[in-house]
């Protein structure tokens, strides 16, 4: 049986630093890992996902493309060709440079990509609608530091 005492020096330990990091952490990458696997399916992959959500705001470079991904150019390539097979994005001349390839968007990779998004806030609405009215208060503050903690 716990104690007071032992109730209280456990929410005083989750509220340290390094400790709410671990917690905060873990949280977030198992969250991001479940959101991930719940929007893709035989459409797009993960990681065609993230590319295409790099370029709806601005085309890029594959040199671009993979160094934000933290990847190798092959790797983006394979990527980017299996989307350009699939019409969801478009190579063309770099307007600057014309030995570089940059690659935009398509209005097919558009919508694919808002449904893949659609999806993912589907799953994650239907979790937080099991919440308690406290603990969606809770989550929007949450939500809204992490927010102003990414944004530093």
């Amino acid at each position: 049986m716990t104690t007071t005492k032992e109730t209280d020096q456990s929410s005083a330990d989750s509220i340290k630093p390094d400790i709410l990091a671990i917690d905060l952490r873990t949280a977030v990458m198992r969250t991001s890992r479940r959101l991930r696997i719940e929007a893709t399916g035989d459409v797009i992959t993960p990681g065609q996902y993230t590319v295409l959500a790099h370029l709806r705001n601005e085309s890029q470079t594959l040199r671009e493309l993979a160094e934000r991904e933290h990847v190798q150019a092959p790797s983006m390539t394979r990527i980017v060709n299996a989307l350009t097979d699939q019409g969801f994005a478009s190579r063309s001349a770099h307007p600057e440079d014309g030995r570089q390839v940059q690659v935009s968007i398509t209005p097919a990779g558009e919508t694919v990509l808002a449904e893949a998004r659609s999806q993912r806030t589907a799953w994650l609405a239907q979790r937080v609608a099991g919440l308690s009215d406290e603990d969606r208060l809770i989550l929007s503050r949450a939500a809204r530091i992490m927010q102003e903690m990414s944004a530093k």
